[in-house]
Order: C-alpha cells, then structure tokens, then sequence
C-alpha cells in the first residue's frame, strides 16, 4: 500500500469528504484496537480483525493432523471474505438512494452488531462474536481507505507501523520533502496511538463488564455517526455521489 509522493494542497484539502477526514479514521482505529482486545481478552483469545492469525492457525492445524479443527477457521476466513464483497457491492445500491453514504451506513452496522453482541450471555459460543467482528471489520477495512489523501488501514497496525519506517527515511534522504513525510509520519503515528489506547479501555473495561464492555465501543461508533450523517444530510447533502479517494 503505497503513499502519494504529493503533498496536499490547503485547496484539495476541503475537497475531502467528510468520511476521509482525519478524525474518522482515528475513532475508528480506537474502535478497532478495542475489537481486537475484546476478542483476545475474553472471547476466544484470538485477534479478529484481520486474517493473518486465522491462517497461522490453519497451517498449525492441519500442520497437528487436527482436520476437524483445521476447518473452523474457514468460517471466520469466510465470513471475512464475504464482508469485503459485501462491502463491494453494497455501496451502488446505497449510492441509489440518495439519502446517505454507504460509509454512513456501514456504521449504522457496525452499531447494531456491538449491541447485539453485548445481549450475548457469556455463557454463548464465543465464535458468535468472533465471526461477527471478522465481518464487520472486513467491511470496515474495505470502506475506509484513504485519510486526506492518505492510505490508511483502520482495523490493523501493520501497514501504519511499515509507513512511519518510511516515512523517517524518506525525510531524512529527502531534506526537501520533510514536511510532507513528517506529515505521513504524524498521521500514521496518531493512528496506532489511537489503536492502542482503544486495547488499552477495551482491556481495563473486559475486567469489570465481561461482554457487555464491548459497547463502550458505541462511544467512538456514535461520534462518527453523528458526524457521518450530519455531512450526509446536511453539510454535504448535494456530493453524494462524489466517490471517496481509494475507490
């Protein structure tokens, strides 16, 4: 995932729809790394916002001889899978209607999965909430790409981490740059800060509200919701149909 070599312009800045604004990516960082620390800490201790752990898990299965559990982890692999196509097709039919975005929408989602899942008694298979925040969160990875300009990541750290390394070199090799890479660099920190401190509360919280701790996600979830509609319906009511960057 590479970065743009430009740097952006005052004037394309307030061309940004409001779903690629900094500050949307940032909460729904916060929301991603307390999924991941929500699902580790006491659902089934497994990471479910990306998939690379899953297929670790599948190699060491089939690596053990264990075929049946070998095949578990097709289900959260698949249920990743159809998010993203989800997450492909769905946009269009949303874009028809004229009412509000599919990102908006998409949070809208996000908001009632977290709710149902913290009606879950603890008692209930944890791979119900292992599934469902596989879903949600390959839907979210696939709809936010781009912050200002920039390529983002929203629900690991791995390419946020590999971008600041860049983004040190490049403006010590590149002198005449800086401000543009230290830019990068900024933004990217600010990212993984923010997924961090999301395990941080996700973390602390599982401690005295078990399951139910997961809808303290609501609150980052909410504030981009708000946020999301009031650009939908009223700040950019007549750019609907303007397509966020990365798409």
């Amino acid at each position: 995932m590479e970065e743009p070599k430009t740097q952006t312009s005052p004037a394309a800045k307030n061309t940004f729809l409001e779903c690629e604004r900094d500050i949307v990516f940032i909460l729904m960082m916060l929301a991603a790394g307390y999924f991941g620390a929500f699902t580790y800490s006491i659902r089934g201790g497994v990471f479910c916002n990306a998939q690379t752990g899953n297929f670790v898990l599948l190699a060491m299965a089939l690596g053990n001889g264990q075929w049946f559990h070998a095949l578990y982890f097709f289900i959260p692999i698949t249920a990743y899978c159809v998010g993203t196509m989800l997450s492909e097709v769905l946009p269009g039919y949303v874009k028809k209607s004229h009412l509000i975005r599919w990102d908006t929408l998409l949070i809208v989602i996000e908001i009632l999965v977290v709710i149902f899942l913290g009606f879950l008694p603890e008692s209930a298979p944890v791979q119900i909430t292992q599934v469902l925040i596989n879903f949600i969160c390959s839907m979210q990875y696939n709809t936010f790409r781009q912050a200002e300009g920039i390529p983002m990541a929203t629900t690991f750290c791995t390419n946020h981490i590999r971008q600041v390394g860049i983004a040190i070199t490049k403006s010590l090799r590149h002198p005449q740059e800086r401000l543009s890479h230290l830019r990068r660099l900024r933004t990217h920190a600010v990212m993984l800060v923010s997924f961090v401190l999301g395990g941080v509360a996700s973390t602390f919280l599982c401690r005295f509200f078990l399951g139910k701790a997961i809808w303290f996600s609501l609150i980052p979830l909410g504030f981009v919701l708000a946020d999301l509609l009031y650009a939908d319906l009223v700040k950019e009511k007549g750019r609907l149909d303007q397509i966020p960057r990365g798409h």
